[in-house]
């Protein structure tokens, strides 16, 4: 028996988050259907992360124990034809035993893409906010370093586990405007909290339209101080990629 180590990318429109539900479209559970039509009788994949329903990837991590005789080449085509066209493993390695995409993981980094219009758009409304009235550029990109470092989230998301820590280390959060007049928010941390990287953008770009000032987003980092309620669609935000430390 052989553990796997994958890579997913997977368009979020059609899947009910990443983790297995009854009932529900998910990432995991088509994954493990295609595995079960190889012989697979393993009772769960094991996944890096948890992503909501909308939420794309092109980097989420799975993990699954095997017994295969053919090469990997020949396993990641087999269950690349089995999966269905919105979901893809982009790499399939063997890893070590006691191999845990979740537990093993040093950071995680996150897209958020926008761009600012009145009008709808609606090819391009797939995967980025449509956002109005316009923000200030600006403050966008000032702003976006208060969140480096280690500092307590409980205002920008919810725990993962009932006992788990709110606070989080942060080593990159910057916004990047492209040429077509996209914007995109990256942000990579040790662990994010359950919504968190939704909740950072709604608040930037409530700051970048005068709705907030930033003194109060820097207090809510600080003091735990109350801030405008509200979420970033999910429909813009992409996991990129996780990394490993030893395992890799």
């Amino acid at each position: 028996m052989a553990r796997y180590q994958v890579i997913l990318a997977y368009d979020g429109t059609g899947f009910t988050g990443s983790q297995v539900q009854a009932n529900s479209r998910t990432v995991q559970g088509e994954l493990e259907r295609a595995l079960r039509n190889l012989g697979w009788s393993g009772r769960t994949v094991i996944m890096a992360g948890r992503t909501d329903t909308g939420v794309h990837a092109t980097g989420q991590v799975a993990a699954f124990d095997f017994e295969w005789a053919h090469p990997e080449e020949k396993l990641l085509r087999a269950l690349n034809a089995d999966l269905p066209a919105d979901l893809v493993i982009r790499d399939l390695v063997p890893a070590p035993a006691d191999f845990h995409p979740r537990f093993d993981a040093v950071s995680r980094q996150y897209r958020y893409r926008m761009f600012c219009s009145p009008l709808r758009d609606p090819l391009r409304e797939k995967f980025l906010w449509r956002v109005w009235p316009q923000v200030d550029g600006d403050a966008l990109v000032q702003n976006a370093s208060i969140f480096l470092g280690t500092h307590d989230f409980a205002a920008f998301g919810s725990r993962t586990t009932p006992k788990g820590t709110t606070v989080r280390t942060v080593t990159k959060a910057d916004w990047k405007r492209m040429p077509d007049g996209e914007w995109q928010f990256e942000v990579t941390a040790d662990a994010f909290l359950y919504r968190m990287v939704r909740r950072l953008v709604f608040v930037q770009v409530s700051v970048a339209q005068g709705k907030c000032p930033v003194e109060k987003v820097q207090h809510a980092l600080t003091k735990h101080g109350a801030l405008l309620a509200g979420l970033a669609p999910a429909h813009g935000l992409t996991l990129v990629e996780v990394t490993y430390g030893s395992h890799e």
